[in-house]
This record gives C-alpha cells, structure tokens and sequence, in this order.
C-alpha cells in the first residue's frame, strides 16, 4: 500500500514538474501571474467541490485562524511567482539544486530563533546543501543571472514558509492549502496588471494553440492531485519516510530531465548535482535517525 501511493506521487511529481518546464521553456509562457493565477484557481475550485462532495475533509475555518496563517499564504505566492520564474530559466536539475538550500533558510531561521539544537549529520548535511548552491552558477556554462535571483527569492519563500508550518498553524494541510489557493487567486489576479503580464499575455503566439491549452490544463490539474497525493502520503507515513519519497522523486526528476529537455552540464555542474542530491539524502536519514 505504501509503495503504490509512494509511486502514484511519484509519478504525479515527475509529470508535474515536466509539464510546468514545458510551459514555462519550451512555448515560453513566462507571465506567472496569470499561469500560477490558473493553477490557484483550479486549485481551490477543485478543493471546495471535492469538500462539498465529502471526497476530501475540509473543515469551516475560523476566521481568527485563515488571518493568522496569512503570513503563510504571502510566502506561498512567494514561492510559486519566484519559483515559476526560475524553473521558466533554468534546467529542472540546477533548479532542484537551488531548491533543496531552502532547507539552509529553514536551518538558520529555526537557530536563531528557537535555538534548536542540531545533529552534526543534519549540519554537515546542510553545509553540503549550501555549497552546491553557492558553486552551481559559479560553474554554470549558461549563466542567467536573472534565473538565480528569481531562485534565490523561491529559496526564502520556501525556508520561511517551511518553518511558518511547523510552528504556527493547528490548520490541516487541506485547509491552509485552501487558504493559499484563495489567496494567490486574489493577489496574482490584482498583479496581473501592474507587471504587463495581462497584456503581454495577448501577443504570446501559443495563445490558442492545442499544445497551450492542454499544458494548461494538465498543470493545474497535475497540481491538485499532487497536492492530494502528497496529503494522503502525510496521513499514511511517518514525516521521515514521506521525506524518502520526496527525495526518490527528485532523483527521478532529475534523472529523466535530460531524456525530456535540452541541458548543458559540465563536469563541475554535475558534482553540484550530485553533492546536493547526497546532502539531501544525508538530511533525510539524519531526520530518520
């Protein structure tokens, strides 16, 4: 049971993250406001059906708890807007590299604040994170400084957002997802104007191509049922074992990028990689021990 749904998240990652780079690079749709605008509104339309429907449980939500998990939603948009912007930039595997030093973020936030103490293997783990990022676009043959500052704002939103969970919500998953949803449909709605993504959106010349539509599509709804997937892997596993799954998605997303997608690695790109794809592992097994 555990294996199938680890595969069927798995799978829903993999494909998730080939869709949006397919928008995103290859027909070049680099106005996030509306494309993750798309996917938040699909989003939440699907989570307020499936709880009217009783397929998932989505409880009323107070009002005093959506306010204060508001934080949380601005980090979220942060995330997805920055994030769309450097996977629009950068191959899936250096993006991936970027990525996983948001867990130096989260790391250096908890530190100062709650004064966690931290095992050497869990240190060293995070130390081999942050090197990788910091050498990857020293090394990187294509350097896009614009796709590294975009990454380097994901990577706060993330961190923040990681340890905003952990520490303040009593919300379900569902339901701060929920309040994310509804959120970014408001805010990327309202931005949409003042960044010239509304107009440059009308020359775009995939517009009202077949191929547009249905990457889409499948992006918003590859997104829920990742969401779904990742919510019942949660409630089915122990909080480490969900991170060996997240980790072996990964890999295989990095994996199988360059069977999709055009890449350039060199010899030092690929240590990058690799470093922080072996400090990720290190920390998954630091959580497990």
């Amino acid at each position: 049971m555990n294996f199938g749904l680890g595969s069927v998240f798995c799978s829903f990652f993999v494909v998730s993250y080939f869709i949006n780079k397919y928008v995103l690079s290859v027909l070049k749709f680099t106005y996030p406001t509306l494309f993750q605008g798309w996917q938040t509104f699909i989003g939440a339309l699907l989570l307020l059906v499936s709880g009217k429907l009783g397929w998932v449980e989505i409880s009323s939500i107070p009002r005093a708890a959506a306010l204060a998990w508001l934080p949380g939603s601005a980090l979220f948009v942060g995330n997805i807007y920055a994030g769309s912007r450097a996977l629009s930039r950068l191959p899936i595997p250096f993006f991936f590299t970027l990525h996983n030093a948001s867990e130096v973020i989260s790391f250096l936030i908890l530190k100062v604040t709650q004064r966690e103490r931290m095992s050497w293997m869990k240190i060293f783990s995070v130390n081999m994170l942050l090197a990788s990022a910091i050498n990857l676009p020293i090394h990187d043959p294509q350097f896009d400084p614009g796709g590294y500052v975009w990454a380097l704002i994901h990577i706060f939103c993330v961190g923040a957002y990681r340890v905003f969970q952990k520490k303040t919500s009593h919300l379900s998953d569902l339901e701060q997802q929920y309040i994310n949803y509804v959120f970014s449909v408001l805010l990327l709605t309202f931005a949409a104007h003042p960044t010239g993504d509304l107009f440059g959106a009308l020359d775009f010349p995939f517009l009202m191509s077949y191929q547009f539509h249905s990457g889409c599509c499948a992006s918003a709804l590859l997104g829920f049922f990742l969401l779904l997937a990742t919510v019942k892997l949660r409630s089915a596993l122990p909080l480490e074992h969900c991170g060996v799954w997240v980790f072996l998605a990964k890999v295989l997303t990095t994996g199988l990028s360059p069977l999709v997608f055009q890449i350039e690695v060199n010899p030092e790109t690929l240590c990058c990689i690799l470093c922080s794809l072996g400090g990720e592992a290190l920390l998954v097994y630091s959580e497990k021990a």
